[in-house]
């Protein structure tokens, strides 16, 4: 699973017509066409060089594992041109195993503090994880040994976490297995420092509530569309009128479409990108342009218009040679009133190079989904679901989607969806939990995005509404484009100064130019202030296996965190958190580690402007964030490995139903609130 690890371009059948998505760039791209992308694992040598890596604009996963020699381990995703520039930002391929941390001979005894020790029982057997503290910070060399049931040990290495420059503690780089239930551990250092625990069980929060007979589950049979999700639902809200409603969330998208381009000429100094002033799909995709070369002596430079072909007749000297650099032939073309394309040079080139004849090229929007996916702006839909749907009763807010490329999220909100409405009737404790929540279940955030996503580029994180000027909004650089809805919010955003999101459109943590420029971010918000009983929200990511909940962002310097919880709510997160992981246990044996079950500070990396912050800062929201798709377990190489956005679907319906689960368990938790 370490070193080059391509995504697997799947083929599936999803409805009648829908092909899954296929690369949407040739093996080697053209001035055209995008760089295609792998998903990869890289290393770093230590976290600021990761934060490098963040500042630069690289698209990174959430699956992050510190190695047990200091170093990062982080899934991305990159083009060539990312890959092969890894190096100056001081990061490499992944290779096949991180070395081991060797002990420092003469240091000073040191104080080790036990913070955490678990270990839990899963589909593949026993497993170990263990967090401590040293006093001697990450200079420490730490070793846990464990004994346990039936005469069974072992030992392993610990990683130092430093996160922003501060020490955060010592873990275990990933669980590690045990022949049996390990009882008691010993933490060592080479410093001389030693610490004993025994080891408790994780996740040890309350069982799932029993079932009735004929309880049904298992509704979702492949990945869904957009228009797929939405029609799902609306059928849910038909065959079940008087337990639902449909919310037509207010604030509409851009739609799956862009303006139609073309790049005419050689880059880069002699090339003028053409794009269209309508969008692709509203007439853009039926203009051309041509490059003439009038063939007489002295012409001047002129551009003019035949229906919907764009000519343009370039100067020439006394010989009759063309003479028009692109910078003129650009500048020409925006000067001509009424035209129905605008143009620029090719990206920062200053286009001093002369523009040669070229034949008539037809502009493109370069989207490749069928006529029925609609390009219009789209309404974003939200599920209610309950008997009392009058506030009365505590609200839970579902939502997936945010990014575009995972797949699976929808299915955990549909399917909890369906078991809801499906059981209500013939299982008391179906029954109990519409009687006392009141549901809001949104599968798709961002539509737009997930179409992209299916019919065009299947590593689409952002929405698809393009703020880069025109240097960078050439057709080769549109899968750059777009939002990171999850940095759109408002508390502890980039422009508060918080780290872990960017200014530069290009970037896979784009902001936006401000704070709810989107209207992706505005529905999620407005479903908050309108429904004020809404209590908790669970926000569905992918991958990585991780449950998490604020502080979510700090600002770099000094890594000022947003203010923690209280002791009291960081104890409610964490007693439901358990209960919610034991759910998801119960359905297949996945655990979620206890070292990715906490703040998002302090279990993954800073993430500056998402929607979990804003929810609960600003109006007191439970706000969680399931990341699904935990790594899986291989007991050839005896190694964790990464499972990606769109695994195989029987891969992909496993997660969907484990944490359609633990969704389910935490309205359970919310029929139980009450307002302290």
């Amino acid at each position: 699973m370490h070193g080059l690890r391509v995504s697997a371009v799947l083929t599936l059948i999803v409805g009648a017509a829908f092909l899954g998505a296929q690369p949407s760039a040739p093996a080697v791209a053209g001035p055209a066409d995008p760089e295609p992308v792998s998903l990869v694992t890289i290393s770093v040598p230590d976290r600021a060089a990761m934060e490098r890596l963040v500042e630069s604009g690289a698209d990174l996963t959430e699956r992050v594992r510190p190695q047990p020699d200091g170093s990062v381990q982080v899934d991305a995703v990159l083009t060539p041109t990312q890959l092969a520039a890894l190096p100056q930002l001081g990061a490499s391929l992944a290779p096949d195993a991180a070395p081991r941390a060797s002990a420092t001979a003469g240091a000073d005894k040191d104080r080790i503090v036990i913070e955490r020790a678990v270990w839990y029982e899963s589909r593949d057997g026993y497993f170990l994880s263990v967090e401590a503290s040293s006093s001697a910070a990450q200079a420490a060399t730490l070793t846990v040994a464990w004994k346990g049931r039936r005469g069974t040990s072992g030992r392993a290495e610990m990683v130092a976490y430093v996160d922003a420059g501060v020490y955060l503690g010592h873990q275990l780089s990933a669980p590690v297995p045990a022949d049996a239930e390990p009882t008691r551990i010993t933490v060592t250092s080479a410093g001389g420092g030693k610490a004993e625990a025994r080891v408790a069980e994780w996740p040890g929060g309350d069982r799932p509530a029993k079932t009735g007979p004929g309880y049904q589950k298992d509704f979702v049979t492949q990945y869904m569309t957009p228009a797929q999700l939405n029609e799902r639902i609306r059928a849910l809200n038909r065959r079940y009128p008087k337990l639902t409603e449909l919310i037509a969330l207010p604030y509409r998208t851009n739609g799956y479409r862009r303006h139609a381009q073309a790049l005419i000429g050689t880059a880069p100094a002699a090339a003028v990108v053409i794009t269209s002033t309508a969008y692709g799909s509203e007439g853009g995709n039926d203009l051309s342009v041509e490059i003439v070369g009038p063939g007489t002596p002295g012409s001047p430079l002129r551009v003019g218009i035949d229906g919907k072909l764009v000519a343009v007749s370039l100067a020439t000297d006394d010989s009759g040679a063309p003479v028009s650099t692109a910078a003129q032939v650009a500048a020409a073309i925006n000067a001509t009133p009424g035209l129905p394309v605008r143009a620029s040079v090719y990206r920062t080139d200053p286009g001093a190079g002369v523009m040669a004849p070229a034949p008539p090229v037809q502009l493109d929007d370069f989207l490749s989904a069928p006529a029925d996916v609609s390009r219009a702006p789209a309404q974003v839909l939200a599920l209610r679901i309950g008997t009392r749907r009058d506030g009365s009763r505590t609200g839970v807010l579902a939502y997936a989607q945010e990014h575009a490329r995972e797949w699976v999220t929808p299915l955990v909100t549909i399917e909890a969806a369906e078991r809801l409405l499906r059981n209500h009737d013939r299982d008391k404790a179906t029954r109990r939990l519409l009687d006392r929540a009141d549901i809001f279940i949104v599968p798709t955030v961002n539509p737009d995005g997930a179409n992209y996503s299916f019919y065009d580029f299947n590593s689409q994180r952002k929405n698809m509404t393009n703020h880069c000027p025109a240097q960078q909004a050439d057709p080769a650089a549109r899968n750059t484009w777009g939002v990171d809805v999850n940095r759109n919010y408002a508390v502890g955003s980039l422009s508060d100064g918080y780290f872990g999101a960017s200014a530069n459109c290009q970037s896979g943590t784009y902001a936006g130019p401000s704070e709810h420029s989107e209207p992706e971010s505005r529905n999620v918000i407005w479903l908050a202030q309108r429904y004020r009983n809404i209590k908790f929200a669970m926000n569905v990511h992918s991958y990585g296996g991780y449950f998490m909940w604020p502080p979510g962002a700090y600002k770099l310097d000094g890594r000022v965190a947003l203010p923690r919880p209280t002791r009291q709510e960081e104890a409610y997160f964490l007693r439901s958190a358990r209960t919610i992981e034991q759910a998801i246990v119960a359905e297949r044996g996945t655990v979620i580690w206890s070292q990715q079950t906490g703040p998002v500070t302090d279990v993954l990396y800073s993430a500056a402007g998402n929607s979990a912050d804003e929810l609960w800062y600003d109006y007191g929201v439970y706000g969680w964030d399931f990341e699904v798709g935990a790594d899986l377990w291989n007991p050839s190489t005896r190694r964790w490995e990464g499972v990606g956005f769109q695994p195989p679907f029987s891969e992909g319906h496993a997660e969907a139903m484990e944490f359609a689960s633990g969704l389910i368990s935490l309205i359970g938790i919310a029929a139980d609130y009450r307002e302290p």
